[in-house]
């Protein structure tokens, strides 16, 4: 990404400050490789809810904090369903508006179901669907 962006935090499909190399990478989610090191040093797993952009963590409250509880994930269930989520925003009229009213207050709800229903078999089928591309959207 360059530095020269309209100082949203979150990032649209064909925006002009993610650079060709970098929608590739996104793309096939390569940039998320180097997370790997953080799941070896213990500050990361393989699944959890995926660490927000900064400042979104100030906006939960109450039981929603429990997300906040347990180590961030490389994968998670809400990042399958949104998979595709520069798409999503690209579509519409107001990316963050939409993005705040509609996209993170879902991930909320996904991540806290994951939280209150996690199993060792459970993560193992969002690995599985995480490498595959699959969808788990028909069982939360």
């Amino acid at each position: 990404m360059t530095h020269n962006h309209s100082g949203s935090s979150i990032s649209v499909k064909g925006e002009s400050r993610i650079t060709p190399l970098g929608a590739f990478l996104r793309k096939y989610k390569l940039d998320e490789l180097p997370e790997l090191w953080n799941v070896l040093v213990g500050d990361m797993s393989l699944v959890g809810p995926r660490p927000d952009v900064p400042g979104y963590a100030d906006h939960l409250h109450g039981e929603d904090r429990i997300i906040l509880t347990i180590r961030p994930g490389i994968t998670c269930l809400a990042s399958l369903k949104y998979r595709n989520e520069e798409e999503i925003l690209a579509q519409q009229p107001n990316p963050q508006e939409y993005n705040d009213q509609v996209i993170f207050p879902d991930k909320i709800r996904i991540n806290k179901n994951y939280i209150k229903n996690r199993t060792f078999y459970w993560d193992l089928q969002i690995i599985f669907c995480t490498v595959l591309g699959k969808d788990l959207t028909k069982y939360y």
